[in-house]
């Protein structure tokens, strides 16, 4: 997929923008890091320039317009740290002067800075900092997500002019859309979508969510993956390691099994009970390897390992594997560009969500676009891991060369991996001081 990035790396698409109506914000701040840092005379403590006694009163920076840039020192020029939601107040310690930015810069953060020229400052109180871009939601989708009908659609930047004024954009049939708001007017209903474009409802069809999601690993384990999952809309259950001792039960798809040793002459089957076999090609079963040179053991350093000929995912801390779970991985062949690279690589950037398509692929044979795609976590160029609600196929190869994962899974992994998305921002970029976590795919 060619999704939107941060334009520091992807070299001409800005990071997407978000709809208004985030649904909670988070911060990260600490006030010892700026007593230190104040300490050391770092650009990132608190303090007010000579002359900046309206900004004594402020408390919070107030975000105007969606993904506003946050770098990290009070310069244009400066690297990218992130981006801030829409609505979000963000915790304000103190102002500068700096290139680029025709009023003062803000700090809202630790080598957090934003440009005064499209925020402003507020005496209201700012985000928590325990509050996240997205709360976790019962089907891990942070928007009602719909399908473009197949009479395809168009989007208006005013809703005055829905149905009568020339489309500011048409939505192909099969595109993917996320609703924020919904208003009635005239009789006939209209949803704004993350890009900010109101669609006639009656065009689209509301997706279906997957309760599917990983499971804990038991405490303990070390060398052999105690469970697995059916990966076939049937599979059959039998008395013995051998298709001649079927028992006429039979488990459905995305069930969780135990796992135990592996028999069979002339095909291998898995023993999930006593008295009860499965076919091992029916289940998907991870297994567990020795963590990379790059992880750091003795902190107990948190990563992902994809593991591509079972297509599953195991999360580790350290040598711990804690998580598993099925994935979806790219389906074509090395050098098709659709591949899952493999390797060991660093997350080098976090975004809440960001659209998804191939619209500049002039040879494709189908254009697709998702808007919003949830918990995005790129660690090889335009390669990551997202949550997926389009196909249920995990356990398959399905993907465009992206790990897939259910919305619960990628929910789940996104807080657990780093850099740690703050309050109050939709994307951020690791540091020095918190390095991106190690997804190795083998």
């Amino acid at each position: 997929m060619t999704p939107s990035l941060p334009d520091r790396r992807s070299g001409k698409a800005a990071m997407s923008r978000r709809p208004s109506e985030i649904l909670s914000l988070a911060a990260l701040v600490a006030a010892s890091f700026f007593v230190a840092a104040t300490a050391r005379g770092d650009a990132a403590g608190p303090w007010l320039e000579e002359g900046d006694e309206i900004n004594r009163v402020a408390t919070a920076v107030r975000i105007i317009k969606s993904d506003e840039y946050i770098y990290d020192g009070p310069s244009s020029s400066a690297q990218r740290r992130g981006s801030a939601a829409r609505e979000a107040r963000l915790p304000f310690f103190g102002s500068r002067t700096g290139p680029g930015c025709r009023s003062k810069w803000y700090s809202v953060g630790p080598s957090a800075w934003v440009c005064g020229d499209s925020v402003e400052l507020t005496r209201g109180k700012p985000v928590p900092a325990d509050a996240r871009t997205f709360e976790p939601s019962s089907d891990g989708l942070p928007y009602r997500y719909y399908f473009v009908g197949p009479s395809g659609s168009a989007g208006y930047k005013r809703l005055v002019e829905a149905d009568i004024a020339e489309p500011s954009f048409n939505l192909e049939p099969g595109f993917a859309v996320a609703i924020s708001e919904e208003r009635v007017v005239e009789g006939h209903r209209y949803g704004l979508t993350g890009n900010q474009l109101w669609v006639p409802m009656r065009d689209l069809g509301a997706t279906r969510s997957i309760a599917f999601q990983g499971s804990d690993v038991p405490d303990g384990t070390t060398d052999t993956m105690p469970l697995a999952w059916v990966t076939t809309q049937s599979a059959r259950i039998f008395a013995a390691p051998s298709s001649a001792r079927a028992t006429g039960e039979s488990l459905v798809e995305f069930t969780k099994v135990d796992a135990f040793e592996q028999a069979g002459q002339f095909e291998k089957f898995t023993r999930i009970a006593d008295g009860k076999w499965l076919r091992s090609k029916d289940i998907a079963r991870p297994t567990i390897a020795a963590p990379p040179d790059d992880v750091d053991l003795d902190a107990g350093e948190r990563w992902i390992d994809v593991e591509l000929a079972t297509q599953t995912l195991i999360a580790y801390e350290g040598r711990k594997p804690v998580f598993s779970t099925i994935v979806s991985t790219g389906k074509g062949r090395v050098g098709s560009g659709n591949e899952t690279p493999r390797g060991s690589h660093r997350i080098w950037v976090k975004l809440a969500s960001t659209n998804m398509d191939n619209l500049e692929d002039e040879n494709a044979n189908r254009y697709y676009r998702i808007e919003n795609v949830p918990y995005v976590q790129f660690f090889d160029k335009g390669v990551g891991i997202h949550g997926a609600f389009w196909h249920r196929g995990f356990g398959h190869v399905r993907s465009h060369g992206c790990v897939n994962l259910a919305p619960l899974d990628a929910q789940r992994l996104y807080w657990f991996t780093s850099p740690r998305l703050p309050a109050g921002w939709t994307a951020v970029l690791p540091t020095a001081r918190e390095k991106g976590s190690i997804v190795r795919v083998r």
